[in-house]
């Protein structure tokens, strides 16, 4: 179960990588697709903001079943650490919600994204670790 709960926690982190790419994407879509005359309105859609859209719901079904499969391991903290993400991908979906109407709060969408990838990093990492023997 512990390689479960480090395979899972790795992917979260990737799939955020990921998303900071597809956003990264989508941006530069948009200048160029602007550059050359596209309009670019409310029926606009690029791959890169599909992706970003679609690969949310993934990173948050991930974060539950991660969430699951901390029950089932004796990962140290990972428990606390499964709860940490799935309550930052909570927040994480908020912030995308709200920064269609305040858009300066998608920099905390950012940031957040980043705090994602590093707190499943390290519950990655602490599923690497050795299982601590107890004392008799």
């Amino acid at each position: 179960m512990r390689a479960a709960y480090r395979v899972l926690a790795s992917l979260i982190a990737i799939a955020v990588v990921l998303q900071i790419a597809s956003i990264a994407l989508s941006g530069f879509t948009i200048a160029k697709d602007a550059d050359d005359g596209t309009t670019i309105g409310s029926d606009y859609s690029n791959f890169g903001q599909s992706y970003h859209s679609m690969a949310g719901t993934a990173i948050g079904l991930l974060a539950l079943v991660l969430l699951i499969l901390s029950f089932m391991t004796d990962v140290p903290r990972g428990r606390v650490l499964a709860g940490i993400i799935v309550g930052l991908v909570v927040l994480q979906f908020v912030l995308a919600v709200v920064s269609f109407g305040l858009p300066a709060l998608g920099i905390l969408h950012g940031i957040n994204g980043m705090a994602i990838a590093a707190v499943a990093g390290a519950a990655s990492r602490r599923a690497s670790s050795p299982t601590p023997v107890p004392s008799a």
